[in-house]
């Protein structure tokens, strides 16, 4: 199977279903803002202060251009993964990209530590700034979009699976 790409807005539950999703298609696994802490050395959040948002991001394309795209992987992305051209055209090698997609609602519930999550944005941008500027992003780069509002995580996953067969069986 190809690589599985997972977008969308922080707390739309990438990672989790990125987990469960490998586990049951025998894939491995790879959270890129993980890749970025071990590169860095620090948190997101840290990251973040010391360097700023164009500098967070600027990590983000670093550890994403460094990953190898050989390996059948589920890649969870970060949710700003998809506002540099050149990490997505890397990530896209080999791979389907879903987009994890939620209502701007269901993620002001799911983000109540956004001071220490090291979202890439201005202090003074809320989430629906963030959510309102990423989504045509998160649009244009997926390959299918699964809306995960109101399913468990195991109904979502079933989602994810079923819209990357019918994606490959539509090539």
């Amino acid at each position: 199977m190809k690589n599985i790409i997972l977008i969308g807005m922080p707390g739309c539950g990438k990672s989790t279903l990125g987990v469960i999703l490998a586990k049951e298609l025998g894939m491995g696994f790879v959270d890129t803002d993980i890749v970025i802490q071990n590169m860095t050395g620090c948190l997101l959040q840290q990251t973040l202060e010391k360097e700023g948002v164009e500098g967070l991001l600027d990590r983000e394309e670093q550890a994403i251009l460094s990953l190898d795209m050989s390996k059948n992987s589920v890649y969870s992305t970060g949710g700003s993964a998809v506002l540099r051209e050149s990490s997505m055209k890397h990530l896209l090698e080999n791979a389907v990209c879903v987009y994890i997609k939620l209502p701007l609602c269901e993620i002001q519930k799911r983000i109540n530590n956004r001071s220490t999550r090291g979202i890439a944005a201005e202090k003074n941008e809320t989430l629906e700034d963030i959510y309102n500027f990423r989504t045509p992003y998160y649009e244009k780069y997926a390959h299918v979009t699964v809306d995960c509002q109101n399913s468990t995580v195991e109904e979502n996953v079933e989602k994810i699976k079923k819209s990357i067969i019918c994606f490959i069986q539509q090539k």
